[in-house]
């Protein structure tokens, strides 16, 4: 049942969201736009609201839906894996090396070739770039435990960010260095129809193979111990999830920047309304992290209309005090 309130608030949330803005675009209407171009139904009265909810809103929506749902989804799973609540999905320094790839694309001038489809295969070559040195860190022989996960990630985000930071400050051009520091603070303001593609597919197979993982996180969840009694091996889980949420997390952060507090507050707010069990855990946070980001990106770009709030910036202000509350709940309960 919660899944399903969920699944029609972000139906509801989403048609919102397309109507918001400087031109606002009764629900009715923007109905009447995608049945058009989906059912081939009869056009919309207004051809503004054709273009306003077809060309610019829809597509931006939906691709904030999908890189929510993967960021609160692979943060759930992230944080079963490694047994820490505080786990996000830019744990493995995938956001890291999205930042330098993209970096590198807007300072050399690169972007301009091919426009927003440069940019993002930049960014999902350097996701890829830190997930192999995350890999090549950790080597294939040793156990891969929690901890040394942990450290690999950190050990190569930080890496990454020097070095995407030394590109910035040896960048020529100022307003190469503002659509970095803009990109890397997180925004769906590039976002298009192309975007969606490669976007929907990984978000759906990042989805699929996390639920079908859910019963071995809930065992991990409980110590490799009780995953091995279970018939679990913990290395091999830690390995697959790893992979799979950096994909999806690469494929997100390549359209979006990053995008900070969805994927570790989500799954904390997922718990509590369907219990522990990933089998919910994970649908659930997926649902209500698209949720959360499609009304987080509705905020940025009308609350300081016609600027523009940086969606990174935004979740943060708005996630900070949601976790502190919840970790000051944790710890009365723990004192209790």
């Amino acid at each position: 049942m919660v899944l399903v309130v969920l699944a029609a608030a972000l139906v509801a949330g989403c048609v919102a969201a397309v109507g918001i803005g400087p031109l606002v675009v009764p629900p009715r209407a923007v109905l009447d736009v995608v049945l058009a171009h989906v059912a081939g139904g009869p056009g919309p009265a207004d051809p503004m609201h054709d273009t306003v909810v077809w060309l610019l809103r829809l597509p931006r929506v939906l691709v904030g839906a999908c890189v929510g749902a993967v960021l609160a989804a692979s943060g759930a799973a992230l944080q079963a894996v490694v047994r820490n609540q505080l786990a996000d999905p830019y744990l493995l320094g995938v956001s890291a090396g999205a930042s330098l790839g993209a970096a590198l694309v807007l300072t050399l001038g690169l972007g301009a070739l091919v426009g927003t489809v440069t940019l993002t295969g930049g960014a999902f070559a350097g996701a890829l770039l830190a997930l192999l040195l995350v890999i090549g860190v950790l080597g294939a022989r040793t156990g891969l435990s929690s901890h040394r996960l942990v450290l690999a990630g950190l050990t190569v985000g930080y890496f990454l960010t020097a070095v995407t930071n030394l590109v910035v400050v040896l960048a020529d051009s100022r307003d190469a260095v503002r659509a970095v520091m803009f990109w890397m603070l997180g925004s769906l303001g590039r976002s298009s129809w192309g975007d969606l593609p490669l976007l929907a597919a990984a978000t759906a197979v990042t989805l699929g193979v996390l639920v079908l993982r859910a019963r071995r996180l809930d065992a991990i969840s409980l110590g490799d111990d009780v995953a091995r009694s279970l018939g679990t091996d913990p290395d091999r889980l830690r390995r697959q999830v790893a992979v799979v949420a950096a994909l999806g997390v690469a494929a997100a952060v390549a359209v979006s920047g990053a995008i900070g507090f969805v994927g570790l507050v989500v799954p904390h707010l997922a718990r509590r309304l369907v219990g522990a069990t990933h089998r919910l855990v994970v649908p659930a946070s997926a649902l209500l992290g698209a949720l959360v980001l499609v009304v987080a990106d509705t905020l940025a770009r009308t609350v300081l209309a016609p600027r523009e709030i940086p969606l990174g910036v935004l979740t943060a202000l708005l996630g900070t005090p949601l976790l502190m509350a919840l970790v000051r709940r944790r710890l009365r309960r723990s004192a209790d």
